[in-house]
């Protein structure tokens, strides 16, 4: 038996990275399974293409492995990130730290001194061998072809940025054969979805190390999926999703500020400071370029007589994107306490400091708070965002006419257009 049926859209799921910033998503996730249930909807996976990249990979793979038990799949998801301890993803006691962390550190520092003696060429800041074994558990990943053949899920894409050719890769699974795409420095690679897959889609420069990949028959590094990463909306589209949900991981628009209300200080920024305004470059700025792109050419099609456009190879698609309306720099402020000493002090060699209004280097510490009191305040976050868009939500999955007419959904305004 099929899971979604024949006549609905079928809905595409965009999951952004952002490290511990993801817990978002699942608050998301958790509203949006409250108003499908307020609805009386079917309980049946309401995405049956998903996409995630970075720690979206993980929580999108953890859906997808899951898919015919969406609201199990969910809770299951809100109990990891409500119950987070950062040494469920890395290594945070003093000797973990003092392996990676400090020793790279002192390979930034006096590297040209020690370059000849391999033990001290740590591979990046931090050691996540625990995720591993987090992700073993969370992401069954061994149940894909099943629900695959089942109709639970259609396709599944990660992606993942190789460090030796440059290129962003689309690494994905689907039901039935689609045809790999190529774009400027992006391409797509049909494979068997794997543990290993999500770990390089995760792997946030510096921070995590590397992960070795297959691909076209040889090895290639790959590290976070964010990086060079210009057109997140488009895997899906690919992948046959005919309207998407994006859940974003940082504002996708800050306030105009004017010069004279700017808190910014004039001291020379700290490392902590320019690796935070780097990472979130990497992590939040792509998605909001790819949505207001989408909205200039959907904008530009509609002016275009229908005969014109029936004759374009733009396809309609409708996108509902959300996103924190908070900062999560700000939050995470909050809760630079929650940390463990060793990483605080690890933080604070690289310009970390404060609480509150005073801290310095917060959006850095915001993508590795993955601690509980951080992460049940994005949960909230997220979960509140969403319940307050509930009208939009129900519209855009057509929950409320379905549970009304007990008939199929027959189309939907297209608000938004994807070029591929």
């Amino acid at each position: 038996m099929q899971a979604t049926a024949p006549s609905t859209p079928r809905t595409g799921l965009i999951l952004t990275g952002g490290g511990a910033r993801a817990a978002y998503q699942v608050g998301v996730l958790k509203a949006i399974d409250r108003i499908r249930r307020d609805c009386h909807a079917p309980s049946t996976n309401p995405f049956p293409v998903i996409a995630g990249t970075s720690a979206g990979a993980i929580n999108a793979a953890s859906l997808a492995c899951n898919a015919d038990q969406f609201e199990a799949s969910v809770q299951g998801l809100v109990d990891v990130w409500s119950n987070f301890h950062a040494d469920q993803v890395y290594l945070s006691d003093s000797l973990g730290v003092v392996r990676t962390g400090a020793r790279w550190l002192t390979m930034m520092s006096i590297g040209w001194m020690v370059a000849r003696w391999r033990k001290l060429r740590p591979k990046s800041l931090l050691d996540n061998s625990p995720l591993h074994e987090l992700l073993n558990t969370l992401v069954p990943v061994h149940r894909l072809p099943d629900l695959m053949r089942d109709g639970h899920l259609h396709a599944l894409a990660v992606t993942a940025s190789s460090y030796g050719s440059g290129q962003h890769v689309t690494f994905y699974d689907a039901v039935e054969p689609i045809e790999p795409w190529t774009r400027s420095q992006r391409l797509a690679v049909p494979d068997a979805i794997t543990v290993n897959h999500l770990l390089a889609s995760a792997a946030i420069p510096f921070v995590f190390p590397a992960i070795s990949l297959p691909i076209h028959g040889r090895n290639e590094y790959f590290g976070d999926g964010s990086m060079r990463q210009s057109a997140p909306i488009s895997p899906a589209v690919h992948l046959g999703a005919e309207r998407i949900l994006v859940i974003g991981a940082g504002r996708m628009h800050e306030p105009t500020v004017s010069p004279e209300a700017r808190s910014g200080s004039d001291e020379y920024p700290n490392i902590a400071q320019i690796a935070g305004h780097a990472l979130s470059s990497i992590f939040l700025d792509a998605l909001a370029v790819d949505v207001e792109r989408l909205q200039r050419i959907n904008n530009t099609l509609s002016m275009l007589p229908p005969e014109v456009r029936a004759r374009s190879n733009l396809k309609p698609i409708e996108v509902l994107v959300i996103a924190p309306s908070q900062r999560l720099d700000d939050i995470a402020t909050r809760h630079l306490h929650s940390l463990p000493p060793a990483v605080r002090g690890l933080l604070r060699g690289v310009g970390v400091s404060g609480e509150g209004r005073a801290a310095r280097g917060a959006a850095l510490a915001s993508y590795l708070l993955f601690e509980a009191p951080y992460t049940q305040e994005l949960l909230a976050l997220g979960e509140t965002d969403t319940l307050s868009r509930r009208d939009e939500v129900v519209k855009f999955f057509g929950w409320e006419r379905r549970n009304r007419d007990r008939g199929p959904l027959t189309g939907a305004e297209f608000r938004t257009q994807e070029l591929e």
